[in-house]
C-alpha cells in the first residue's frame, strides 16, 4: 500500500472518530456537565451522511456495506471509549490493573460494543439503495429502528450496558418533553430519523421542513401537553456525603473507621423526617462491625417516631452470599425493610463466566453478589412510597418501571445510593446525574440522590435539580421533594411490556423494508 492511499485511509476513518467523540461530548460537556442535544444530532447527522453517500447508486460498490460497517464501527468506538473511559480509573488506580491493559480493556469494551452499531449501518446501506433519494421519509424511519435496535441490543444483551445511549443528550433541549411519552430509547430514534432526514436532504432548505415540525410538535407538548402526575405531599429529606476515597474506603486504618464514625454521628443528629446514607455507606458486613454498632442505630431509630434513615450497606456470608443492599432505620414495620440490587454491574458487582482471571489481576473487594428480587416493595414513610435503587440500576428505566405496574403500591419519590469514587473525579459524576435526571422525566417521580462523592442531588419529577452538594466535599444536603402520585405514559407501557413496545416497533419497521426489498 502506497504512503499516500494509507494517508487517506487513515483521514477516511478520522472524520467518523471525530463524529463518535462530538457524540460523547454531548452527553456531559467537560467542565459544565451539561448535555446537548443538539450537539447529539450534529454528530449523528454527520455519520449519516457519510452512509447516505454510500447508499446512492452512483457512489455504490459491492463493497459498499464493509464501508458502512467500518465507518458506524469507528463511530461508535469513539463514542464509547470517550463516554466510559473513566472505567480506566477504577480498574488501574483503584484495582491495580497495569494501566496498559486497563487501556486495552476500556477499548476492547467499546469496540465490542460498537459491532451492533457497524452490523446496522452495513444493513442499512445494502438496503438503502436508490431510497434515500426517492424515499428520505422511509429511508430515515429504517435509519431510525435500526440503530435502536443497536442500542437496545446494546442495553439488554448480555446483562446490558446502556451507558451514554444518545437519548440521554437529550435531557435538556426541544426533545425532552418526549421523555414521559417514549423513554430515552424513543428519543434517541427522534433524534437518528432527524439526522438521516437532514442528511439525505443535503443540508439544503427542504431540510428544515422535519426539524421545524418535530420542533414546533415538541413545544407544542410541552406548552399544551397533558400533566400526567399530581402531587402527594411535600417531604424533607437529609442526603449524606462523607467523601471517602475509593482508595481508602475499605482501608481499616482509615476509611472504615472514618465511615463508621461520620455516619453514626451524622444519621444521629439528623433533624429531617428523612435521611439517606450512599451505598455501603457502611462498608463492613454487619457482623463484622464493632460491638454493638449496628443494634445501637436500630434501637435509636426504633424509639424515634419522627425519622428514618435508608443506609446502604453489604449484607450476607460466604454461605448464603452477599448483597449490596439498602436497609431502613426506623420506628415499627420500617425496621424490618430491606432492598437487595437487583442489577448488578458485571466484573464490578459479579463474575461472568470465564473472567475471573481478570478479576484476579485486580484489587477489588466483594467483587461476587448475588442479585435482589425484581419486584421488591417501597418503604412507605409519612405518606411517601419510596423506591431504593443502586447505583448502575438507574441506569434501566424498564426496570425501575416494574414497580409502576399498579398505580395504587407505585412509588410517589424514587431513592438512588451511589458510590461514583470507583472513578475518581471525572465526567461519570455528571453523566450519572443526566441519567437520574432521565429516570425522574420518564416516570413523573422525584429523585433523591445521596452518593459518596456525588453528584448529591434532589430532582423534580420533572428531571431539574432543585438542590445539590459540592462534589467532592463533605456534608449534607437539606431539602424539601414532592413526591408524586399518577403514572406517565412510558410508565405505564413499560411496567405492563418493558421495552417490548421498542422492539416490536422496530422491528416491524425493519421487516416492512426486507419485504418490500424482496418485491421484484
Amino acid at each position: 500500500m502506497s504512503l499516500g492511499r494509507a494517508g487517506s485511509r487513515g483521514l477516511q476513518l478520522l472524520w467518523p472518530a471525530l463524529a463518535g467523540a462530538l457524540q460523547a461530548v454531548s452527553m456531559a460537556m467537560p467542565g459544565s456537565g451539561q448535555a446537548h442535544g443538539w450537539l447529539q444530532i450534529l454528530s449523528m447527522t454527520l455519520l449519516a451522511t457519510g452512509l447516505a453517500r454510500l447508499a446512492q447508486p452512483c457512489f455504490r460498490t459491492r463493497f459498499a456495506h464493509q464501508q458502512a460497517a467500518v465507518l458506524g464501527g469507528v463511530f461508535a468506538a469513539a463514542w464509547l471509549a470517550g463516554s466510559f473511559w473513566w472505567l480506566f480509573v477504577s480498574m488501574h488506580e483503584v484495582g491495580g490493573l497495569p494501566a496498559p491493559l486497563a487501556a486495552l480493556a476500556v477499548l476492547a469494551l467499546a469496540c465490542a460494543l460498537a459491532l451492533y452499531y457497524a452490523a446496522v449501518c452495513a444493513v442499512w446501506v445494502n438496503w438503502a439503495q436508490g431510497l434515500g433519494a426517492s424515499r428520505p421519509g422511509a429511508a430515515s424511519a429504517l435509519f431510525a429502528a435500526l440503530w435502536t435496535l443497536a442500542e437496545l441490543m446494546r442495553g439488554r444483551w448480555l446483562t446490558g450496558f446502556p451507558w451514554a445511549a444518545g437519548g440521554y443528550a437529550h435531557v435538556d433541549g426541544i426533545l425532552s418533553v418526549w421523555a414521559p411519552w417514549v423513554g430515552v430509547y424513543g428519543m434517541g430514534a427522534l433524534a437518528a430519523w432527524l439526522a438521516m432526514r437532514l442528511a439525505l436532504s443535503g443540508w439544503r432548505l427542504r431540510a428544515l421542513k422535519p426539524l421545524i415540525g418535530l420542533g414546533v410538535l415538541s413545544w407544542g407538548l410541552q406548552v399544551w401537553g397533558p400533566v400526567f402526575t399530581t402531587s402527594a405531599g411535600a417531604g424533607r429529606v437529609e442526603l449524606l456525603q462523607a467523601n471517602i476515597s475509593q482508595t481508602a474506603k475499605f482501608d481499616g486504618a482509615s476509611g472504615i473507621r472514618d465511615a463508621l464514625q461520620w455516619y453514626d454521628a451524622q444519621l444521629r443528629a439528623s433533624q429531617q423526617p428523612l435521611v439517606v446514607a450512599p451505598e455501603t455507606a457502611i462498608p463492613l458486613l454487619p457482623q463484622h462491625l464493632p460491638q454493638a454498632y449496628w443494634s445501637g442505630l436500630q434501637q435509636y431509630f426504633a424509639g424515634s417516631d419522627r425519622t428514618m434513615a435508608l443506609v446502604g450497606a453489604p449484607l450476607g456470608s460466604l454461605a448464603e452470599g452477599y448483597t449490596n443492599s439498602v436497609l431502613a432505620l426506623g420506628p415499627g414495620d420500617t425496621a424490618s425493610y430491606r432492598y437487595d440490587k437487583s442489577h448488578l454491574v458485571p466484573f464490578g458487582e459479579f463474575i461472568p463466566p470465564s473472567f475471573g482471571w481478570f478479576i484476579r489481576m485486580m484489587n477489588i473487594p466483594l467483587g461476587d453478589f448475588k442479585s435482589g428480587g425484581w419486584d421488591q416493595a417501597s418503604v412507605v414513610w409519612q405518606g411517601q412510597r419510596l423506591a431504593p435503587n443502586v447505583c448502575y440500576e438507574d441506569l434501566f428505566g424498564e426496570e425501575l418501571a416494574r414497580r409502576f405496574r399498579d398505580p395504587a403500591t407505585a412509588p410517589t419519590a424514587l431513592v438512588n445510593v451511589s458510590n461514583i469514587a470507583w472513578f475518581g473525579n471525572t465526567l461519570a459524576v455528571d453523566q450519572h446525574l443526566n441519567i437520574s435526571r432521565m429516570r425522574a422525566m420518564e416516570l413523573g417521580r422525584p429523585m433523591l440522590r445521596a452518593t459518596n462523592t456525588g453528584a448529591t442531588a434532589i430532582i423534580d419529577h420533572t428531571g431539574q435539580v432543585t438542590a445539590q452538594l459540592p462534589r467532592f466535599t463533605r456534608g449534607s444536603l437539606v431539602g424539601s421533594y414532592e413526591g408524586r402520585n399518577g403514572l406517565t405514559p412510558f410508565a405505564r407501557w413499560a411496567s405492563a411490556w418493558g421495552l417490548g413496545p421498542l422492539w416490536a416497533l422496530c422491528g416491524a419497521v425493519v421487516a416492512l423494508a426486507f419485504w418490500r426489498r424482496q418485491r421484484p
